[in-house]
């Protein structure tokens, strides 16, 4: 119900009102703003006491991805409901919430949020170069500085923006646009999402209470980094609606486009792509519903009013780091690789603006920057992993060595799987994180501390780690449907996953190659690669079969065939 409410929403309220929106219409903005206010979709995430509707982060997940088929007003509702409203729900106080969150959450006041500057992008806590002074008499703080790109900068009436107080004491405020001092810049002229607000935050000597300092003083490191990794699973669920509304655009064009007297949907190498197109689609929903099911276990009985609530939702959200931005690079370049072959499908039209494939190809590529690039979101992933192995958190070096040992004597012809669904698939997940950790072990144990520097490296096992989180959501979502529905009516999802692991163990094991091959040379490198050998041995599945199976699915729907 949820998800019809807000699907509604975008059907008959804001793409039959697109084009206004393309023209960076703040009226009408506004307007619609207000409408989600209304039916609660802005305060799924604010407590009911604040004017919310204190929801469960499941179902604050569906609406993002409802939401994310809605072009720019994406983008604008997506900075407003995450970045420019949580740091308030968990970081502010009574008074602070009392003040700014009903506003929010009916859509009568806009947010947003400013931490990137010209100098600090990816490293925005050391390179912030904005300032607060407290004044003389104590009422206020002093800001001066710049903040870059942010989203909903034109017309938002609330600032969540980070400074150093001193210079030294990395900090965040609630700045209001009408404090004295406080203006905005020009419009970015941008690729993307045109119909969403772009500017400046300029702050010349901009007075701003000392009650409005969020949180506590030198600690908005802990705000900006926890309330990204909120913002990387909403932006996956956010990919994720994304595909579904180019993926339903390709299908029905691909069935109402004629050549050579048939629907191209009807043509082998169109079918294939609208299979692979599904398949991923189903292995990123998995993802970000797997990681906002964890996230939301971890908060069970956690009270949003008590004191105390940032502490344990900050810890709860931090153990998800990693997951979180596996959701945001695995959801990204899904979205890219489906709006792409929409494009594609549409042939010569695809690229014309008379079409809506061409929008959705350009508002898709922020998404690899947005919330951290992947780049820094795919070193963050081994990253978090060795920060705990150095901890003593996770034994990765001696299960490396343990592992090598059993490799010696593991022959993989050996293995006897059980007669039942997926059984093969699950065996290569639980194969390919030996490999993970194999990779991984050796890695640290030539580099150590030094490992950190190889981002080259890093990237390979990050590759590694993201693609077995994947093959793994899905294995276990797909035995639930069976578990549920029965291997019959649960065909779809044996289908998309089997091709999917299909495609994944030939990338995991070029990744793992590559790796060893950089870490290992001579006997050891022989050695590792017989290793890898034995763990990944595979032997492919009539992958052209599959895809035709779920092609006839997606063809018939037409569209997603599991979307609600």
């Amino acid at each position: 119900m949820i998800y019809k409410t807000t699907r509604d929403f975008v059907t008959n309220e804001i793409w039959p009102k697109d084009e206004i929106i393309e023209q960076k219409n703040e009226e009408l903005v506004r307007s619609i703003f207000d409408q989600a206010g209304e039916l609660g979709l802005l305060g799924s995430d604010v407590p009911e006491d604040f004017g919310g509707l204190g929801l469960d982060k499941v179902s604050t997940c569906v609406i993002t991805e409802a939401m994310g088929d809605a072009g720019s007003l994406a983008v604008s509702f997506g900075a407003h409901t995450g970045i420019g409203t949580l740091p308030i729900v968990y970081y502010g106080n009574q008074e602070q919430k009392e003040k700014y969150l009903p506003g929010l959450a009916a859509g009568n006041k806009i947010g947003a949020y400013g931490l990137t500057e010209s100098g600090a992008g990816s490293d925005a806590v050391g390179g912030c170069r904005t300032k607060a002074v407290l004044s003389e008499n104590g009422k206020h703080y002093v800001l001066n500085g710049e903040k870059l790109f942010i989203t909903n900068g034109g017309w938002a009436d609330y600032f969540i923006v980070f400074a150093k107080i001193n210079g030294t004491d990395f900090s965040a405020f609630i700045v209001e646009r009408d404090f004295p001092g406080v203006s905005t810049g020009a419009e970015e002229k941008k690729l993307g999402i045109n119909g969403s607000s772009t500017t400046t935050i300029i702050l010349e000597d901009a007075q701003v209470p000392v009650e409005n300092l969020l949180y506590q003083q030198g600690k908005g490191h802990h705000i900006a980094l926890n309330v990204l990794n909120i913002g990387r699973y909403k932006l996956g669920a956010a990919t994720v609606g994304g595909c579904k509304g180019a993926f339903k655009l390709a299908v029905n064009y691909a069935n109402e486009r004629q050549q050579f007297g048939r629907p191209i949907s009807g043509f082998g190498m169109m079918q294939e792509k609208l299979a692979q197109m599904a398949t991923k689609i189903y292995v990123t929903e998995s993802v970000n519903y797997r990681t906002v099911g964890l996230i939301e276990n971890s908060l069970k009985g956690v009270d949003m009013n008590a004191e105390g609530y940032a502490e344990q939702a900050s810890e709860a959200i931090r153990e998800f780091a990693i997951e979180c931005a596996i959701c945001k690079v695995l959801g990204s370049e899904i979205l890219d690789f489906v709006v792409d072959e929409t494009v594609q499908i549409h042939g010569g039209y695809g690229y014309t603006a008379e079409f809506k494939a061409e929008r959705f190809y350009r508002d898709a590529r922020i998404n690899r920057i947005f919330e951290g690039t992947n780049e820094v979101n795919r070193l963050l992933v081994p990253g978090e992993l060795l920060k705990r192995a150095v901890k003593g958190k996770l034994p990765l070096m001696a299960a490396g060595q343990k592992l090598l040992g059993e490799i010696m004597d593991y022959s993989p012809m050996m293995v006897e799987l059980p007669d039942e669904p997926l059984a093969l698939q699950e065996h290569m997940v639980e194969m390919s994180k030996k490999a993970v950790i194999f990779v991984a072990g050796v890695a640290l144990q030539k580099y150590m501390q030094k490992l950190a520097h190889e981002q080259e490296l890093l990237a390979r096992v990050s590759d590694m780690i993201i693609e077995v989180f994947a093959m793994e959501a899905a294995v276990i979502r797909a035995k639930k449907a069976v578990a549920a529905l029965g291997e019959e009516k649960a065909s779809f999802h044996l289908d998309v996953v089997k091709a999917y692991v299909d495609q994944a163990i030939p990338r995991i094991d070029n990744w793992a190659k590559n790796a060893v091959a950089y870490v290992a040379d001579g006997d050891d490198l022989r050695t590792q690669l017989m290793g890898l050998k034995k763990l990944l041995k595979y032997q492919p599945l009539n992958s052209i079969e599959l895809n035709k199976r779920i092609a006839k699915r997606v063809i018939e729907k037409p569209g997603y065939p599991l979307e609600y």
